[in-house]
């Protein structure tokens, strides 16, 4: 039985008595440095103080309220984005990580060939782009010019032989079959320049822009696909956000995981600064605000405290979330969030704690000092 339990029922039965003696019409006097005591739980499940307390001959009134030690980061629990078997976890519980740091790996040989493939569909594109930028290379455009000059030598051939078979013809000397052929090798000897002279142009003309821009847009699709597959593959790995230490171990080399259950490989947190989540009861919020100080006390630690400042209220009502061991604790309590910033680290991370946030003759100093010098309780 703790001192704390004590203390409960000591204060009920007197308050039992001074109702007594109230409705008995007794007038009773009650000391200046006593506090009113209501149902409450602690966060160790046990019966404590009412929510709103005054401490004994200091003058300093508190809001109680449970409470959890969490890193200054929360609880980060990281898993896969993708399912598949663990091959390696690179840490244990207690090591300490940097950002970025890789801290297990799934098998992944399908998805490093997937990447392989996709590089060298880019370097395809990136190829064909390059030769659609550069245009033809000079020995194609000798060839051509090569081409054009040989066929332009015919046509002159095939003009002066049908212009003597035109003055034969003229003098009847010479059959008119043999006069149209002569014509049409000639007409045909034309027809190779001009196709020759085409192909010298298309060669020595720079590429069209709807080529390039083709060109251009097939490189880009070939590289979206190429981070595409990165991208996945680097699902494979999980890597620490932040300057941390490990929690938590949830998973070993060779089991499986899946996306379609919550399934945590690790849990880290920054613990070189720890805060405590506390749940401010609902009809005592109005009374708690930033930059109040508090203090917190756990039965593994006796009487010492451990001095904070609360920075942050929640601006939403919720749930609670430190619960107890008792089967009959009510769960759906209204409840406001309250982080206090310890002044010094060292606490276990998840320990549940009793916090008191003080509303009214505060300490002045981290040290637990009142503003009259005595120390508070």
């Amino acid at each position: 039985m703790s001192i704390r339990y004590l203390r409960y029922v000591a204060a009920v039965i007197a308050a039992w008595a001074l109702a007594g003696a109230a409705l008995a019409g007794v007038e009773t006097s009650v000391p200046a440095g006593a506090g009113t005591v209501a149902s409450g739980k602690t966060a160790d499940g046990e019966s404590g103080p009412s929510p709103t307390a005054q401490g004994k001959n200091s003058g300093m009134v508190w809001v109680a309220a449970p409470g959890r030690v969490e890193p200054v980061s929360e609880e980060m629990r990281l898993g896969f984005d993708i399912a598949g078997k663990i091959t390696d976890v690179l840490v244990e519980e207690g090591d300490a990580v940097r950002r970025d740091q890789v801290l297990a790996k799934l098998w992944d040989a399908d998805l490093r060939a997937a990447v392989a493939a996709a590089e060298a569909a880019l370097a395809a594109r990136e190829a064909e782009l390059e030769k659609i930028l550069a245009g033809a290379r000079s020995m194609e455009r000798k060839e051509a010019q090569a081409a054009l000059a040989e066929a332009t030598t015919v046509m002159r051939q095939a003009k002066i032989e049908h212009e003597r078979r035109e003055r034969l013809l003229a003098g009847e000397v010479l059959a008119p079959e043999e006069a149209d052929r002569a014509e049409r090798e000639y007409l045909v000897s034309r027809q190779r320049v001009e196709a020759a002279r085409q192909r010298f142009h298309l060669v020595d003309d720079p590429s069209r822009s709807e080529d390039i821009k083709r060109a251009w847009a097939q490189a880009d699709e070939a590289r979206a696909s190429l981070d595409r597959a990165k991208a996945y593959a680097a699902k494979a790995e999980i890597r620490s956000p932040i300057d941390g230490v490990v929690l938590r171990k949830h998973r070993r080399a060779g089991e499986m995981v899946s996306v379609s259950f919550d399934t945590p490989v690790v849990t880290v947190g920054d613990i070189s600064r720890i805060r405590a989540r506390a749940d401010v009861d609902e009809k005592d919020i109005a009374k708690v605000r930033e930059g109040q100080r508090a203090y917190l006390v756990a039965d593994a630690y006796g009487e010492r405290k451990f001095w904070g400042t609360v920075f942050r209220v929640a601006k939403i009502l919720g749930r609670k979330n430190v619960r107890t061991d008792d089967p009959a604790e009510k769960n759906d309590t209204r409840i406001l969030e309250a982080l206090i910033d310890l002044d010094e680290p060292g606490l276990p991370v998840g320990l549940r704690m009793d916090v008191f946030v003080i509303v009214e003759g505060g300490p002045d100093g981290k040290n637990g000092t009142l503003s009259d010098g005595r120390q508070a309780p």
